[in-house]
């Protein structure tokens, strides 16, 4: 490669057994640091406590060694650039995210949850399709862009719940060229001010995942196209930030055969076939996987 060897993560969140189609997302990265004498990192994207599901990680860790797609670093590997738990990297998330409010990039917002219900269906009341937080409704809510510094100030001292959002500025199309799609432009009169800090302290994916792959120098990102949305989200922290971009490639989801959308779990078990690599546990009932079915892992 141009700039060395590559280096790729496959970075699944532990909410629940590992879809077949996500197993095909590590199975791209595995081959392509392989091909190319990169290494493959291992990273659990575990921010959202609320759907955390005990034994997904192990289950993950399991399901990748059964199938020979063994990670070069991770939560189990080691390595230089851990740890490999962004619940464990929360110090480092808050460090960018004060960078990024001093910059301008992101601001504090204190709104309740009842002011943006009450924003949300006054803007599907005077028929806004998009009914979002953005450069066109956030100068009448309560964050860090209305306030004064000092009543900032003053209500984060009081300790006050809020997030940090996004500052998408009103600027020309963002352009970001995906591997498999080819040239993709997003106006960003489109796009939210997404949260990038939680009430709890805890990153969204957004700013996680851009933080994440450039601190453990991640030169490709190969995942699922259901992700595509986010794209335009990560260019910006990215351009923000004045880091280089990696190299991004979405790939098509595996379709359900019988009704529209991606493959899901439900139609996979109406159908009687299986959707994850191996059995998993779920409550009481148990669900067997492509392995206990006599699928041979080279065959999965």
């Amino acid at each position: 490669m141009a700039n060395g060897p590559p280096r790729l993560r496959f970075a699944p969140s532990p909410t629940g057994p590992l879809h077949i189609g996500g197993l095909r997302t590590a199975l791209y990265n595995f081959l392509f640091a392989r091909q190319h004498k990169g290494t493959l990192v291992l990273r659990i994207e575990d921010t959202d406590q609320t759907r955390y599901v005990a034994g997904s990680e192990a289950y993950i860790q399991e399901t990748l060694h059964w199938c020979g797609l063994l990670p070069d670093e991770g939560p189990m590997q080691g390595g230089a650039k851990g740890p490999y738990r962004q619940s464990e990297r929360k110090a480092l998330y808050e460090k960018h995210v004060q960078w990024l409010i001093a910059k301008g990039a992101a601001y504090y917002a204190f709104d309740t949850a009842e002011e943006l219900t009450a924003m949300r269906e006054a803007l599907k009341a005077s028929g806004d399709a998009q009914q979002h937080y953005n450069m066109h409704t956030r100068r009448r809510m309560c964050n860090s862009l209305t306030l004064s510094d000092k009543e900032t100030k003053a209500r984060i001292a009081a300790q006050e719940p809020y997030v940090v959002r996004l500052h998408v500025s009103d600027s020309t199309s963002i352009d970001v060229q995906d591997e498999i799609r080819g040239n993709i432009q997003v106006h960003p009169a489109t796009l939210e001010d997404k949260v990038l800090l939680k009430a709890d302290g805890m990153p969204t994916y957004h700013l996680a995942n851009v933080v994440d792959d450039h601190t453990m120098d991640i030169t490709h990102v190969i995942r699922g196209e259901e992700w595509l949305p986010s794209l335009a989200y990560h260019v910006l922290l990215y351009e923000a930030f004045g880091w280089k971009k990696p190299l991004f490639a979405h790939l098509p989801l595996i379709l359900n055969p019988h009704t529209k959308g991606k493959l899901s779990k439900r139609n996979a078990l109406k159908h009687g076939y299986p959707i994850f690599p191996i059995r998993w546990m779920e409550d009481t009932q148990s669900i067997d996987g492509f392995k206990e079915r006599g699928f041979l892992a080279e065959a999965t």
